[in-house]
């Protein structure tokens, strides 16, 4: 069941994008009078951007229904799960309204995720990388944010996840430790999942890594996505730039990028967790 919901919300974000993307595509904006005679589309199209966001929203009501059918003749009963670290939040798949709202927040998760994605390689972006395909198509789905100052990006996070739980969680009860919580219990924790936030880009930034690393020992070509990978990852490993991990032709900096990354990270986890802890517990 876990891989059908990641399955379908790999499929709702993929008509998310599309939906963005396509005020940008040359065949849905009014044509130049020059190009007229040179740029036509092979058949009339009767698709319209509403269609992706009613796609989205059937897509979430109808796994809702397979979940409680399917879910609930388990035995023991499938519980759905979403995990904003520090906390982790369980649906019983025996109610029809939790499914629901287990469909509607494990595709927001995954819409935060995607977005905390773009929001770091937005971050990442040098002056040499502006006119690659992947930074444009980053700013085609961060619209107005990408040309935000960096400080701004880079508290972004933070402040818009622990807004987005607070107003979403707020009437789920069911869903804080403690049914009854005073508003600066809410407000604590909003603050600490929204911390947890930051701990999406762990992923993007080992994988980022990772493929550095492989790209220095395997070429793969002169392809504009390995020279996103370049560098995005020269800007990740700026803070270890000045230590001695290359040996000859070998550079270890890729392999210490990814150990760092996995530390702090896990680190951020423990501490957040016990922050967690203490407020309810």
């Amino acid at each position: 069941m876990r891989l059908v919901d990641f399955i379908l919300n790999l499929a709702g974000l993929l008509l998310w994008v599309k939906w963005r993307s396509l005020p940008f595509d040359p065949f849905q904006r009014r044509t130049p009078a020059t190009l007229v005679g040179t740029l036509r589309r092979a058949a009339p199209s009767h698709f319209r951007r509403w269609h992706l966001l009613a796609g989205i929203a059937a897509l979430l009501l109808l796994r809702a229904l397979f979940y409680w059918q399917i879910g609930s003749a388990f035995t023991p009963v499938w519980v759905g799960k979403v995990t904003l670290e520090p906390a982790v939040f369980s649906f019983v798949s025996n109610s029809l309204g939790r499914m629901l709202v287990f469909s509607l927040f494990s595709f927001g998760q995954a819409f935060a995720v995607l977005y905390l994605w773009l929001l770091l390689l937005s971050l990442l972006t040098g002056p040499a990388a502006m006119e690659h395909p992947l930074q444009r198509m980053v700013r085609q789905q961060l619209g107005r944010i990408a040309a935000w100052p960096r400080w701004s990006k880079l508290l972004l996070p933070w402040a818009a996840t622990a807004l987005a739980w607070g107003v979403t969680s707020w009437p789920f009860g069911w869903m804080h430790p403690q049914t009854a919580m005073s508003a600066t219990h809410r407000l604590a924790e909003s603050l600490i999942i929204g911390l947890g936030s930051y701990l999406a880009w762990k992923p993007l930034i080992a994988g980022l890594l990772g493929l550095r690393l492989l790209n220095t020992y395997v070429y793969f070509g002169r392809h504009s996505f390995w020279n996103e990978v370049q560098l995005t990852s020269q800007i990740l490993l700026a803070p270890l730039r000045k230590l001695p991990l290359r040996v000859g032709r070998a550079d270890f900096a890729p392999m210490a990028g990814i150990l760092l990354v996995w530390v702090v990270a896990d680190l951020a986890e423990r501490v957040l967790g016990n922050l967690y802890a203490r407020l309810f517990f």
